[in-house]
């Protein structure tokens, strides 16, 4: 970074920007967050020990963990994710994806429903909820987590959610609706529409191919357009949607980005399958300061792509994720160049470039 580049950036201390946007908490609380936010920078690894060694200060080992533990423990940082993350939102209409992502700690399932918007070929987590089981969500558990956004992130501001088999139903369908927001969900080749399944509506279409229903069709109790084509393997891929016909394929292409951001926050990225906690609650605040960790570093990449573009290699693909190449600046930031890293956070005091900026480029079903 060059001394006009860095005159461009206002320095702060990440508990200080988190004290601007929340200043009725204590800042001894906002202070052990981002120290527990930068060690996750800095170790990559949710595994409580490592974490723990990552802590600023010269004090023991177990005095650290406990400090840790008294992170994931206070409920007053829960207040920190979603108005932080909103704060980083670009202006204009949002895709918004939702999935899941799930793994074991021994015997036990650890699964969590996410919520995020598409940013950067990724998906930015906004609002998330720890299952108390494995497998799907029910319809309920989503329609509160969508209440929950909505609350923060008008109707008007998506301009679609999109969302894979898995969520289905009559009462989801209906819910999102009449809360007018926008859908484009695959739903499974059985689904039936007007009295016949989609299969039997689509077993003409090949590999490459787009059709759709003459009409809109009833779909869960919506009217709703139904298009469909083949991927590489053959599937059948149908998709029930309110947006245009060539539109809905490109937007429903986004879903993938919310598979690259949990791929990013697991073993490719911070570890998220190392750590132990179990309860439902810590859980979620874990995942919250991964969040933290995780947009920090895009952040950063993304502002240093635009300064020096990430190679593309042969096949085409970029040589790093700009997720990661924020990170190799970030994290060498904290560990040697106090001040350096201080100038990186400065960039979460302005929003993200609006989506267009940068091509996105996310192209799998």
């Amino acid at each position: 970074m060059t001394d006009l580049q860095a005159a461009c950036l206002e320095p702060i201390k990440l508990c200080h920007l988190l004290k601007e946007r929340f200043p009725s908490l204590r800042i001894d609380t906002l202070q052990r967050a981002a120290d527990v936010i930068c060690a996750l920078i800095e170790k990559q690894t949710t595994n409580q020990k490592r974490l723990a060694n990552g802590l600023p200060g010269t004090s023991t080992a177990e005095a650290k963990r406990k400090r840790l533990t008294r992170c994931f423990q206070d409920e007053q940082v829960d207040v920190c994710w979603l108005p932080f993350l909103i704060s980083l939102l670009p202006k204009g209409k949002l895709v918004l994806t939702m999935d899941r992502t799930n793994w074991e700690h021994g015997e036990t399932p650890l699964n969590l429903l996410v919520l995020g918007v598409v940013l950067e070929s990724f998906t930015l987590p906004l609002v998330w909820v720890a299952l108390p089981h494995g497998g799907c969500s029910d319809s309920a558990t989503r329609e509160r987590l969508v209440a929950r956004l909505l609350k923060r992130l008008p109707a008007k501001r998506w301009k679609a959610l999109v969302a894979d088999r898995e969520f289905f139903g009559q009462e989801w369908f209906t819910f999102l609706r009449k809360r007018g927001i926008r859908r484009v969900i695959r739903i499974r080749a059985d689904t039936v529409v007007d009295e016949l399944r989609t299969e039997v509506w689509f077993e003409t279409v090949q590999a490459g191919q787009l059709q759709c229903l003459f009409e809109k069709g009833r779909v869960y109790g919506s009217l709703m357009q139904v298009v469909a084509t083949r991927d590489a393997d053959g599937d059948l891929v149908v998709l029930a949607t309110d947006v245009s016909i060539w539109e809905t394929w490109r937007v429903y292409r986004l879903r993938w980005s919310v598979e690259c951001t949990f791929s990013s926050m697991k073993t490719r990225g911070f570890d998220l399958e190392r750590s132990a906690m179990t309860f439902a609650d810590r859980l979620e605040r874990l995942f919250g300061l991964v969040t933290l960790a995780w947009v920090c570093c895009l952040r950063v990449g993304v502002w240093r792509h635009a300064l020096k573009p990430i190679a593309v290699k042969a096949h085409g693909r970029r040589a790093v994720s700009v997720v990661s190449y924020g990170w190799e600046y970030l994290a060498q930031a904290i560990r040697w160049e106090g001040t350096l890293a201080e100038t990186y956070f400065g960039l979460l005091k302005s929003p993200f470039p609006a989506p267009g900026a940068a091509k996105t480029r996310v192209v799998r079903y």
